[in-house]
């Protein structure tokens, strides 16, 4: 009877010191990410970007948010429960949320649609995808019942990795960049679109005059297509080095709000 009591009493002090140490870890991510959104901003922003959009295959979408760290600061998905959208697109929103902002400056906007040309072989920035790898303890650590909610294991972690198509986008207050968004969930196409306007919903575009590649000074990070088939084969060759394949349903990105 003893010994079962001390089992007990153990288990229920890992317990406890579990539910005091998820509770530090997100009072330490409130910390860091103080001036992004939270949890519930995220949220709101996205659903009504997911439902704004037509284009791609009209998926629910996971959408993260880091700090100019790459620490997580939110995580969230549009459908009904964490099974409603592609369960790998958790991690892949996390993936380019990291790159945009790790690969953004206060003068230079680079989504992530930017980078698919640039690091095809030949192209200016080979290799990069292979670059700042996932950390998979932080990606995939559980309870799983928590992803996209509040208390998401990644929330107050750095992320990594690096994603090379549309959905992430640097997060832009006063010019100056404090983060970024990733969205997955639908074409790559789509999640710029939807990843575009949910930025734009949280009003973490404020990036006018800063500089792009897309040659459209009122979206400077905006998604390129200017990719002509390949006659050899291969990813297709892009004008300006920075484009970007077109999608089942692409949307029209002239049509997006133009940046603050």
């Amino acid at each position: 009877m003893i010994s079962k009591l001390k089992n007990i009493l153990v288990v229920s002090s890992l317990c406890t010191g579990m539910a005091l140490f998820s509770a530090s870890a997100i009072a330490k991510s409130e910390k860091q990410c103080k001036d992004l959104p939270d949890h519930a901003a995220l949220q709101t922003a996205l659903d009504a970007a997911v439902a704004a959009e037509d284009s791609g295959l009209d998926f629910d979408m996971w959408a993260t948010v880091v700090n100019r760290d790459g620490v997580v600061c939110a995580v969230a998905f549009s459908g009904g429960d964490r099974g409603a959208q592609w369960p790998g697109s958790r991690v892949i929103s996390a993936q380019k949320a990291n790159t945009a902002n790790a690969f953004s400056l206060d003068g230079l906007a680079l989504s992530t649609a930017n980078l698919f040309s640039a690091v095809q072989p030949g192209g200016s920035l080979f290799g990069l995808q292979a670059s700042n790898p996932v950390d998979t303890s932080v990606a995939y650590k559980g309870p799983a019942k928590n992803y996209g909610m509040h208390r998401d294991p990644m929330v107050g972690k750095k992320i990594g990795g690096v994603n090379v198509f549309g959905g992430g986008l640097g997060l832009y207050k006063g010019n100056k960049i404090v983060g970024a968004i990733g969205v997955s969930g639908d074409t790559s196409c789509a999640d710029h679109m939807i990843g575009w306007r949910t930025r734009a919903n949280l009003s973490l575009d404020q990036l006018s005059g800063v500089g792009g590649v897309s040659g459209d000074t009122t979206r400077p990070d905006n998604i390129v297509y200017d990719i002509t088939p390949n006659p050899d084969g291969g990813a297709g060759i892009s004008a300006g080095g920075f484009g970007h394949p077109e999608c089942l349903n692409t949307g029209d990105e002239t049509a997006l709000p133009v940046v603050q």
